[in-house]
């Protein structure tokens, strides 16, 4: 991923919290993944694919695939924010973030997951089904 050409479809902006940090005050580095996972849930209900939507239609995503570079580190009381992004669809949904603190005004970290879509009977699918593939591509 070339994190200097990302373009964010969604982004969700939040604060690090007490509870997120160590005695230096800085975030723990798998609370990255906790905000990247709430910016893929702003994008996955951006077109309709939210848990509640995909159950329904008889899918669930599995998380294959997780990275996360990180570049500075977040403190207490950062404001930051989160952006993601499709970067394919077809096989699997890649999706990329981008980190960035707005309180210091730079990047945070970048990364990226990779999800498998599996069905109601627990198959792991080798394609993303059309009905989940076609509720991206029109939007």
């Amino acid at each position: 991923m070339s994190a200097r050409s990302f373009q964010p479809e969604v982004s969700v902006e939040l604060e690090v919290p007490f509870h997120d940090v160590d005695m230096l005050q800085v975030a723990w580095h798998g609370h990255y993944y906790k905000y990247m996972e709430l910016a893929r849930t702003a994008l996955l209900r951006r077109y309709e694919l939210g848990a509640e939507q995909l159950l329904g239609a008889g899918y669930s995503l599995l998380v294959i695939e997780s990275k996360c570079r990180h570049t500075h580190p977040l403190r207490i009381g950062d404001r930051v924010r989160v952006g993601a992004a499709f970067l394919d669809v077809e096989h699997r949904l890649h999706i990329a973030y981008d980190i960035h603190n707005l309180s210091r005004e730079q990047r945070a970290a970048y990364g990226h997951t990779m999800l498998a879509t599996v069905d109601s009977s627990g198959r792991l699918q080798l394609k993303t089904p059309d009905a989940i593939v076609e509720r991206i591509l029109r939007r």
